[in-house]
């Protein structure tokens, strides 16, 4: 009699347990299709500049399509604008630029049933209220100005709503925390300015006028303390995470992470599985260092030539293993930044095309309703749910939007670069 007591009661405790996932599975179905889901960093214009595609299929990028998008809930993607750091290098970095939104916008026009091209917080809230994906743009790499505050405004008025100051390439006027990926990083080598020079606070006073997002991923810890203490608007990190738990130069410390928060500013969570976990990035750095020769070598006998550089230095590390977390750990990167600085300085920023490691179980934009599930399960509130999801960006862009209107009178800025 006890044992069928015992074995009553476990089954009616397994049955509660199911039944309350269930529960939970359906309440955050409800809440995500209701919420605007923001992701301000991916990388799918230059998948589809490496291999052109229809987004309309199934498949288009590794890890984005409409189809896909559409499963995912997704609101307000910003295409990343990247320009790699090698045109630092060759020269014609604002002609890539050009190359990539016009590539956006062809996307864009080829579905204009499904998509709309937006650039600001009400174009955002319009297109779900029309069910369509809301695409903005970021230009992911300072150098795609070419030192030119008239290229860095007429790029605004193509869409352009964001720019990230360095990609991993410290440019002429701000310095990056570098290729860190590398076997044989240095970053003393990218320490050139001391974070932001004159021209560099200058750029970020005239982002601020014309109402430009000022994004501080990839930047130096310097440049981060000199952005925050020249902007007149909120910054924000469009794709970083928590170094505390990723200790890699590509996440912001928890001083940085509330220092950017009490500006106004949000901290977007990139979910490549380096970002996410340490045991990836030891994992990574032992198999990098394992082929340092090689990647000497091809260093020096290419060194004339950056683009082949690049490429076969990209080889060699694709050959590599492929360590990858589980998606879990994107969610435990969210509650730390809420934890270090509160429910509303944190967002989705996840990197997609632009990583090759997802987490496990988040391998595609169709995946994101498991954060909303997971974060419900972690018992966090609906309110702070749509914020993590879409809401907190969606205010802090709204407060540069002001910040922009409050600037509106200032004549243009002619800063030139100082060696000019």
């Amino acid at each position: 009699m006890r044992r069928w007591l015992a074995g009553g009661m476990v089954l009616s405790a397994a049955v509660a347990l199911a039944a309350a996932a269930d529960d939970n599975d359906a309440r955050a179905r409800r809440l995500h299709a209701r919420a605007i889901v923001v992701d301000t960093h991916g990388d799918a214009p230059y998948a589809l500049e490496k291999k052109w595609a229809d987004v309309g299929e199934r498949g288009a990028t590794p890890h984005f399509d409409i189809p896909r998008a559409l499963e995912g809930g997704l609101t307000a993607p910003f295409f990343a604008i990247y320009v790699p750091a090698r045109y630092a290098e060759t020269g014609g970095a604002a002609r890539a630029t050009l190359d990539l939104i016009d590539l956006t916008r062809r996307v864009v026009q080829s579905h204009p049933q499904e998509m709309i091209l937006a650039a600001s917080v009400a174009d955002i809230r319009k297109a779900k209220k029309e069910g369509r994906i809301a695409v903005l743009m970021g230009i992911e790499g300072g150098h795609a100005i070419e030192d030119s505050l008239g290229a860095l405004r007429q790029f605004h008025g193509l869409g352009v709503r964001y720019m990230t100051l360095t990609h991993t390439n410290t440019n002429n006027w701000a310095d990056s925390s570098g290729r860190f990926y590398l076997p044989d990083f240095n970053p003393d080598e990218y320490r050139v300015h001391h974070g932001l020079s004159e021209f560099g606070r200058a750029v970020v006073r005239e982002m601020n006028r014309i109402g430009m997002l000022v994004d501080v991923s990839h930047v130096s810890d310097e440049t981060i303390d000199d952005v925050l203490e020249t902007s007149r608007a909120p910054v924000f990190a469009s794709h970083s995470s928590c170094r505390v738990l990723s200790d890699i130069p590509r996440n912001l410390t928890d001083g940085q992470i509330r220092r950017i928060a009490a500006k106004g500013g949000v901290v977007m969570i990139n979910i490549g599985s380096y970002f996410l976990d340490q045991t990836v990035v030891d994992q990574s750095r032992a198999d990098r260092a394992a082929v340092l020769p090689e990647y000497l070598k091809i260093k020096q006998d290419l060194a004339a030539d950056p683009k082949q550089r690049d490429e076969a230095i990209g080889k060699l590390f694709d050959a590599l293993p492929r360590h990858r977390t589980s998606w879990t750990r994107a969610v435990d990167h969210l509650e730390h930044v809420i934890k270090v600085a509160g429910p509303q300085a944190v967002g989705l920023g996840t990197d997609f095309d632009g990583i090759e490691d997802p987490p496990e179980g988040l391998d595609d934009v169709a995946k994101l309703p498991v954060i909303t599930a997971e974060l419900l399960r972690r018992g966090h509130s609906e309110e702070v749910v749509r914020g993590v999801l879409g809401e907190n960006f969606l205010r802090f862009f709204a407060r540069a939007e002001e910040a922009a209107r409050g600037l509106a009178g200032e004549a243009p800025a002619t800063a030139k670069l100082e060696s000019e």
